[in-house]
């Protein structure tokens, strides 16, 4: 279990590093990789609540979930309105076959999974020339979490933090997840003012914000899918990530730290000029 979870996670970070390494040549690879991520989490949650031949509802969902990270902000409130009349049309047409809580799940969820992680996008653009180091704080302050946690859970959790949704976490396993976390961030931000020959300011303020704020909206993450996994009875999303499940079971946090980080850099940037 725990070499799958190493080995997934490893190929998980290439991935990354790809993306970051050809920002410059090819900016569009992250717009793709969000673009594949949000409709695979859109599969996955479908298929969790038992509506995949729901075909009416899933089609207009999934060009949605492959479109919003192609478009400039600017047309992000167009392309909610297209898709919401698309899919009210869809339950007016096909009612004596599709029920509104069905459409209220995949259109809620749909507008989520891609909405938060489009965040990665915005920002890659707040950070300027550093976007794509903001992109990786971004992401890892999700994951590292999700590591202190599991790491500091295994080695010493007593407690249980929340038996009724998630068995495994532990009071122990949430204060792991919040100092490694700091930590990483504040490692993240010496790291790349090494890299740049320490030309460039780093806000440690931010990154420890990040940081302690990241792990708690982790754990949120975690939690509200594992609430929904367990409503649905199933463990994982999927098995395409061996180790780890889904898709979704990897970037739930992301779905909620994302979007703080894209909301606090506009306040504290990172690289404050």
């Amino acid at each position: 279990m725990l070499k799958s979870r190493v080995i997934s996670a490893s190929i998980l970070i290439l991935f990354i590093i790809a993306i970051v390494a050809f920002n410059d040549l090819f900016p569009l690879a992250l717009n793709l990789a969000v673009a594949a991520v949000s409709v695979m989490g859109v599969i996955e949650i479908v298929k969790a609540l038992g509506l995949s031949s729901k075909v009416v509802l899933l089609t207009p969902s999934l060009v949605f979930a492959a479109a919003i990270p192609f478009l400039p902000g600017s047309w992000h409130t167009f392309a909610y309105y297209v898709y919401t009349v698309v899919i009210f049309a869809s339950l007016i047409l096909y009612h004596d076959s599709v029920t509104f809580r069905e459409t209220g799940m995949i259109y809620s969820m749909t507008m989520l999974i891609p909405s938060t992680l489009g965040s990665l996008i915005s920002v890659r653009g707040l950070g300027g020339e550093h976007g794509m180091f903001y992109v990786i704080v971004a992401v890892f302050a999700a994951w590292i979490s999700d590591a202190g946690a599991f790491i500091a859970g295994s080695l010493w959790g007593r407690h249980k933090l929340c038996p009724s949704i998630s068995p495994k976490k532990t009071v122990e396993g949430l204060v792991g997840g919040f100092v490694l976390n700091a930590l990483a961030m504040v490692v993240f931000g010496f790291v790349y003012q090494w890299i740049c020959g320490g030309q460039v300011k780093i806000s440690y303020l931010s990154l420890a914000l990040i940081g302690l704020v990241g792990a708690g909206l982790s754990v949120v993450g975690d939690l509200s899918f594992s609430l929904i996994k367990r409503t649905c009875h199933i463990k994982d999303f999927s098995n395409i990530l061996p180790g780890h499940g889904g898709i979704l079971d990897r970037f739930d946090s992301v779905i909620f730290v994302a979007p703080f980080v894209y909301f606090l850099v506009q306040i504290l940037p990172i690289t404050p000029v």
